[in-house]
């Protein structure tokens, strides 16, 4: 099974600068190869402390030229905040500077109402732009002349270049949900399920099933997910709850904070986000140590033998076909994410990598 690494580029506490932030999670991102990792990722995100990646074919260009044999992926490109054009000359660009390896298309339509205010996008419309804005990706990584004529877009005959290297490179497309009205949505349109953990890896096993039951449907075989965990890995058991309870459970409010977690009702007046909303009201019933303490006990965290059985039994619930872990968030220092890493990739990834990915138990 393959194994791979996000980086997130979170500066929450403000002590240090955010270029220094980057060069201690570049720094993690050029080892990634060296450790014995199969891919790289990092998200899109926009204007917040939360996660300081607004440019994600930016950063993956980075991490090619300083690897050799990595796959890198996008976790995820959100389709309503760009435009589809040149969301697809990114890709098809990004491609050909591989040389032939492979990359992973993660997509998604977004939450985050600063997100959409700052890019001056309704978020009202993000289901809409985003299944207009992958059909016009497909179309243009696929055809060598396009046009669209659509409600937000509207594209006479155009040709991309440079085309793309893959002919396989659609083959790889995946969707990044929390809602579970997105689960038809993704299953008709082709695409493959990515989990960020927003709910519990049953609840996520729970809607695997019910995505390759529409693809049963429509004659198409079963998809398997791949899988974000957050990841904290030490000699220690004790040492190793403590910190991923702390750094995990601030990695937790920045994500409230962020998605406006607390306020339901911008939720319930905007289109397409009503499970939000939902979402949101339940978490006020919970205090936010509860809500720490449940984030933190579903994660990875623990010595390795803790950590590769909390592994197994993430991909036996969900049936990942691979695991990609988060390893510096909420805060944490570069040199104890560094430790953490090296033991996990040391004693832990051998393991997961010789494991088969097994359908959803």
């Amino acid at each position: 099974m393959h194994a791979g690494l996000s980086l997130v580029f979170q500066n929450l506490d403000g002590h240090l600068s955010d270029a220094e932030v980057y060069q201690h999670e570049l720094g993690l991102a050029a080892r990634a190869e060296d450790v014995g990792f199969d891919s790289v990722w990092t998200p899109e995100h926009h204007f917040s402390d939360y996660q300081l990646t607004p440019n994600v074919p930016q950063f993956l260009s980075w991490v090619a030229g300083r690897t050799s044999r990595v796959k890198l992926g996008t976790m995820v490109t959100v389709l309503p905040w760009h435009d589809p054009v040149r969301v697809a000359e990114d890709i098809a660009m990004l491609d050909n500077l591989l040389l032939g390896r492979r990359r992973v298309l993660g997509f998604g339509r977004g939450a985050g109402r600063r997100e959409f205010d700052g890019l001056r996008i309704a978020m009202g419309e993000s289901r809409d732009r985003f299944l207009e804005s992958l059909e016009i990706v497909r179309a243009a990584l696929t055809s060598e002349r396009f046009s669209f004529d659509g409600k937000f877009h509207k594209i006479g005959p155009t040709c991309l270049r440079p085309r793309p290297r893959s002919t396989d490179l659609l083959e790889r497309k995946y969707c990044a949900w929390g809602s579970p009205g997105t689960i038809p949505i993704a299953a008709n349109a082709g695409l493959a399920p990515l989990f960020i953990p927003q709910k519990s890896w049953e609840e996520i096993g729970q809607e695997v099933v019910q995505f390759n039951q529409i693809r049963a449907q429509r004659g198409w075989p079963a998809q398997k997910p791949i899988v974000v965990c957050w990841v904290y890995c030490s000699e220690s058991e004790s040492e190793a709850w403590e910190s991923a309870r702390g750094f995990m459970g601030n990695y937790n409010d920045s994500a409230v904070r962020h998605y406006e977690f607390d306020d339901p009702d911008h939720f319930d007046k905007t289109r397409g986000y009503e499970h939000y909303a939902t979402l949101s009201r339940v978490r006020l019933q919970v205090s936010e140590e509860t809500q720490t303490e449940l984030f933190a006990r579903g994660q990875v965290w623990g010595t390795p033998s803790r950590c590769l059985e909390r592994l197994r039994e993430i991909q036996r619930t969900t049936g990942a076909a691979e695991l990609v872990g988060v390893f510096k968030y909420g805060g944490m220092p570069v040199e104890q994410a560094e430790r953490s890493l090296r033991l996990f990739a040391k004693s832990v990834l051998p393991e997961i990598q010789k494991e088969s990915a097994a359908p959803r138990r």
